[in-house]
């Protein structure tokens, strides 16, 4: 039996993929569970037109991700941390402190999609990723300076 799958199943395929699959699996499970519909030459047409969309959609939040990174790597990220004895910080910058920091210049960044090794207790340059969009990662620096 052939089938379009409408969500990723281990195994079986990814979402959008037209597979072959026994006949039990497809009626008794695929087809009940929402995760595939039969494939008619009526649904077929309907997913190639679903396709469309979906890569239009896909290629104008790639287009977003690429603005916002370009505007991320133009803006100098430098944030001030009391300090103490042999300059250590009180307190740490988190992911949080840096999206803090980009939403006051102006561009939203998901405290989520910022990849850090764990918080930054050091002061000094220290190399940040943030995961835009599945295909892009923006790559930036954040200074840890002294307050003063």
């Amino acid at each position: 039996m052939k089938v379009i799958l409408q969500e990723s199943v281990v195994n079986v395929g990814e979402a959008g993929e037209v597979v072959e699959v026994a006949d039990g699996f497809g009626r008794n499970f695929l087809i009940p569970q929402g995760k595939a519909v039969q494939a008619t030459p009526r649904e077929v047409k309907r997913l190639e037109a679903q396709r469309r969309v979906i890569q239009d959609r896909l290629r104008k939040a790639k287009k977003q991700a690429d603005e916002v990174a370009t505007r991320l790597q133009s803006i100098s990220c430098v944030i001030a941390r009391k300090v103490g004895e042999e300059d250590k910080l009180f307190g740490s910058v988190t992911a949080q402190d840096i999206a803090d920091f980009y939403r006051e210049k102006g561009v939203e960044v998901d405290r989520k999609k910022i990849e850090m090794e764990g918080p930054i207790k050091t002061l000094g340059e220290h190399e940040v990723l943030i995961k835009l969009h599945p295909q892009l990662t923006a790559k930036i620096m954040v200074k840890v300076a002294p307050e003063e």
